[in-house]
């Protein structure tokens, strides 16, 4: 089994083994499971929710929906490239009373997703598959935009709907 180096959070260089096949097709499967999750996410909370913000949020939601199935459709590819199943499970879809508490929900959905992409794209590395490691670093920025923008809209909401 082979290894790259990465580095922890804390800035700590650390081994990340490289995982077998049947192992990577679990985790891809995992991560398509939570593409399917922030799609239906993003769907459903549009379709929620409500208050002064409403035309302008349920917008910001339906523009995400896209992105997120295209992420899907890439990892449903990969795992069939591998001669994987792509999963068809949707991981659960957090409840939210209010426009606050969605993105709430969908700042944390994406620091998942953040998260997982860089730790898949450090075995990506450890397996020598150079362009699953570059797609999931695409991924993973991709998300960081995601997570950036939502965390504007949160950091001013106070001063807006106080």
């Amino acid at each position: 089994m082979t290894a790259t180096m990465t580095r922890d959070a804390a800035g700590s260089e650390a081994r990340t083994p490289a995982p077998s096949r049947d192992e990577l097709i679990r985790l891809l499967n995992d991560d398509l499971a939570h593409e399917y999750q922030a799609a239906v996410m993003y769907v459903t909370y549009a379709a929620l929710v409500e208050g002064p913000f409403r035309p302008q949020l349920a917008t910001f939601f339906r523009s995400e929906v896209a992105g997120e199935m295209g992420h899907a459709q890439f990892l449903a590819d990969k795992i069939a490239a591998l001669a994987g199943t792509p999963t068809t499970e949707v991981a659960a879809v957090p409840a939210a009373r209010d426009a606050r508490q969605m993105l709430e929900e969908i700042l944390k959905a994406e620091e998942h997703a953040i998260w997982r992409y860089k730790e898949r794209s450090a075995q990506a590395d450890a397996l020598g598959d150079i362009g699953l490691k570059v797609q999931l670093e695409n991924i993973a920025a991709e998300e960081t935009q995601h997570r950036d923008e939502v965390k504007r809209i949160l950091d001013g909401w106070e001063r807006v709907a106080g």
